[in-house]
């Protein structure tokens, strides 16, 4: 069996080892594994290569003869919700239902400002761009890939020098990058977001806030659809705080 290389989490470089990838499974039966992603950490090798979450799903085989895969992709700095399939056949009826748009995805955001109104949608298609100076980058381009966002508001800090705004979003497609560069369109960038945001004072603020906080997976024809939340990640708890969140908020 491969040795588990811890990997470094978030900013602060915390270790995650075998144990606290196993603490943060959320479900698991003979077709799906979900886990709590924590932020700061790929979920696969980039193109440079580099340590990854997928490299240790071996320890997330129990029993099977193949580690799980991937059946979406969270960003490095977003936390929360994975869903993997555990076999090849189940991976394959898990990606159906994700690009059928048939899983109810919701994030949680804080961000910088306000949206113009209280609930919304942001239809905006999206393309890749990049440069040698400065990399890849999505952004809004007519002709791009159709992408849709809806939006409520769940609450905002008051009092403050700078007000922040704590979002709860529903994507109806899943391209890269799609709530970032939707909430930058809206003159409403995440907190944290080093390439779609604004500079934020506070090393806390210098993280990502953004949390994919629930699935709803309809895995099976003749059940309910399986549902699953990811506990609000500590960087994110001051600002949600300020911004209203509760306890019971957090159970919703």
């Amino acid at each position: 069996m491969p040795t588990f290389a811890p990997l470094r989490s978030g900013a602060s470089g915390q270790a995650l080892t075998k144990e606290d990838l196993l603490a943060r499974i959320l479900y698991r039966d003979a077709l799906m594994l979900a886990i709590d992603k924590p932020a700061g950490v790929a979920v696969h090798p980039g193109p440079r290569g580099g340590p990854s979450l997928e490299d240790h799903f071996d320890a997330l085989r129990f029993g099977l003869p193949r580690p799980p895969h991937l059946a979406h992709r969270l960003d490095r700095d977003t936390s929360g919700c994975l869903v993997l399939g555990r076999h090849k056949k189940a991976l394959a009826q898990l990606g159906a239902l994700f690009a059928e748009g048939a899983v109810e995805k919701v994030y949680w955001a804080v961000v910088t400002g306000a949206p113009p109104t209280e609930t919304g949608t942001i239809d905006l298609a999206l393309s890749k761009r990049s440069t040698r100076a400065r990399g890849w980058w999505m952004e809004p381009d007519p002709g791009g890939q159709s992408a849709v966002t809806d939006y409520c508001v769940r609450g905002s800090s008051s009092g403050n020098a700078q007000r922040f705004t704590w979002l709860e979003l529903r994507p109806r497609s899943g391209r890269t990058h799609q709530i970032r560069v939707h909430l930058q369109a809206l003159a409403c960038p995440v907190v944290g977001d080093p390439v779609y945001g604004a500079s934020v004072q506070g090393a806390k603020l210098r993280r990502l806030h953004l949390h994919a906080r629930s699935v709803r997976v309809p895995l099976y024809p003749k059940r309910e659809p399986i549902f699953l939340e990811a506990p609000v990640p500590p960087h994110m708890r001051e600002l949600l705080e300020a911004c209203g969140l509760r306890e019971n908020a957090d159970a919703s």
